[in-house]
């Protein structure tokens, strides 16, 4: 069976499949928020020493509160105060002169710290002291957290091929709702870090369930603007975050609030439908009728019920008893369905390197970091909405690979521009970072149209994994820059460039239809789409297999 025959009677791209995308809207936006949530919770605020026990006998009963701090606490040569030192005894005599204060002996902070709450009310890092020597916590829980989306991505990728799309998904939203809301009440480092680990697990179930969704309910011709129409909330999203960050400066009440619309994407979950192209890969023919018959009632269109064979829904009836279960295995067990893994593997490793390493090492404006965030994440829309442009015109493939490129050259002409022309490296970072961005969203796209259905969810998680991989490779590959300071651009700029080279082995699927079986990637050449035939009682939709051919 052609499913894009079906699609094409029912209206492939109307009202049905815009509210549908507006209902994956809302749980799209969350993703951002909590996936770049650290660059807040995380922060660490200016802090010095406690000195609070250094005033014994009242010897500070005179002295202003800069007074005490100049007696107690070394500067830095910029002048500002010492983060993690402070004076064993205080040294009264630098009143006179303050130049004198590297030679004095100091000692860890002994009593805790005091912080600047000009910006934060509260963070991890004032909430349990995570600086000085902790300080690599704060950093911790990123990387927690991701893990849990690397081993969410591989549980939910088979729970979603396995038991459907709309069932895992809301599964996703209650796990995702129930420890991101514990998470704001951890009372320890460790409880915390346990339920953001957790969170991170549930969210991936969000993050691929979303975009399949939308994309197997969509018709070929309309399969582009879908998917860069949803990959908008990403940057919605990031963009509220920033307006959120700063009215919520509590690292508890933000993730509240980030989580808070997960509630609203649990009452619409009634009104999302099941994929039909998987009822119908895994022979539940009558549920797939059902949610077919909704789109093209929703679309105003005939209903499919009465265009259908008797014999066409007995011939598929025949495979619904058959137990086809499909795993991770099926992404390696074929000689073309193992090359593809392994190049789309690379390429969403290199892009999720490549994305991640420029948002985090790019510098700001001198601006508050609140609107130095919202400025990056604005940037990502008229780099999504070009990219669209030429999905259509020049193919995933060559889009894939040169947004790929051109990031990497990008980064290539920062590595030997001066320091001095800060205006030209500032520009030239910000297309990079447009491009980074739309090079993911083409390779959400291009991968649920590489996949066949019956592993598609498996695949996506695959690759979501190995991209996390890459997620967590960047903060490590920028801790580089101790070493030499060009490397670490010099290795995203590599990175960026050999993924988009292998991008460009992987075969062209624009105006193709999805793949079904795996039998369609391994000769490709039985997938051809075969016309709509109208015979006087119905329709008769015709699907080409190695063993079967069924009808619906």
């Amino acid at each position: 069976m052609k499913f894009e025959n079906i699609l094409e009677e029912i209206n492939g791209f109307g009202p049905f499949q815009i509210v549908l995308l507006i209902l994956l809207w809302t749980p799209r936006i969350v993703l951002p928020c909590h996936f770049l949530l650290n660059i807040f919770i995380a922060a660490e605020p200016a802090h010095h020493c406690d000195i609070t026990n250094l005033d014994d006998g009242g010897l500070f009963e005179n002295l202003t509160q800069e007074q005490r701090l100049a007696v107690s606490v070394p500067v830095r040569e910029d002048g500002s105060l010492k983060s993690c030192e402070m004076f064993a005894e205080p040294q009264f005599q630098l009143l006179g002169n303050r130049s004198n204060s590297t030679d004095m002996p100091t000692v860890q902070c002994q009593s805790g710290w005091v912080y600047d709450n000009s910006t934060f009310t509260s963070t991890l890092a004032t909430e349990w002291d995570l600086v000085c020597d902790r300080k690599s916590l704060t950093k911790t829980t990123g990387t927690i957290f991701f893990f849990g989306v690397m081993l969410g991505a591989i549980a939910f990728g088979y729970l979603c091929d396995k038991y459907g799309r709309k069932n895992t998904l809301l599964a996703s939203y209650i796990m995702s709702i129930v420890f991101g809301f514990s998470s704001a009440f951890a009372n320890s480092y460790i409880l915390f870090a346990v339920l953001r680990f957790l969170t991170g697990f549930g969210l991936t179930g969000i993050s691929i369930n979303c975009v399949v969704l939308t994309i197997e309910w969509v018709d070929t011709a309309h399969r582009s603007v879908i998917g860069v129409l949803g990959s908008l909330a990403w940057s919605v999203g990031n963009m509220l975050l920033a307006g959120f960050a700063f009215l919520a400066t509590d690292w508890r009440s933000l993730i509240m609030t980030v989580t808070a619309p997960l509630g609203f994407a649990v009452l619409t979950w009634w009104w999302i439908p099941e994929s039909a192209r998987w009822l119908l890969a895994n022979g539940k023919v009558e549920s797939a009728k059902f949610y077919l018959d909704k789109c093209a009632t929703f679309n105003k269109r005939t209903k499919l019920s009465s265009k259908i064979k008797q014999e066409t829904l007995s011939d598929v009836e025949i495979l619904e008893k058959q137990d086809k279960s499909h795993t991770y295995l099926d992404l390696i067990k074929t000689p073309q369905m193992r090359w593809l893994s392994i190049k789309a593997g690379i390429v969403w490793f290199g892009a999720a390197l490549t994305y991640y390493g420029i948002s985090l090492n790019v510098s700001g404006f001198g601006l508050n970091m609140y609107l130095t965030h919202f400025i990056y994440a604005a940037i990502e829309v008229p780099a999504k909405l070009i990219v669209y442009c030429f999905l259509n015109a020049i193919g995933r493939r060559k889009c894939q690979a040169g947004t790929l490129l051109l990031t990497g050259t990008c980064i290539a002409i920062n590595i030997f521009l001066p320091k001095g022309l800060w205006h030209v490296r500032a520009v030239i970072a910000i297309l990079g970072k447009g491009l980074s961005e739309a090079s993911f969203t083409v390779i959400f796209l291009y991968t649920t149209e590489l996949y066949p259905t019956v592993v598609r969810q498996s695949g996506l998680a695959y690759v979501s994994f190995i991209s996390r991989l890459g997620v967590s490779a960047a903060p490590l590959i920028l801790l580089l820059e101790d070493v030499w300071t060009l490397l670490p651009q010099i290795i995203i700029c590599s990175v960026a460039i050999t993924s988009g080279l292998v991008s460009l082995l992987l075969p062209e699927t624009r105006n193709m239809r999805l793949p079904e079986t795996i039998d369609d990637i391994e000769n490709p050449r039985k997938k051809d789409v075969s016309p709509l035939t109208t015979e006087s009682s119905g329709v008769v939709l015709e699907s080409k297999s190695t063993t079967t051919e069924t009808k619906e």
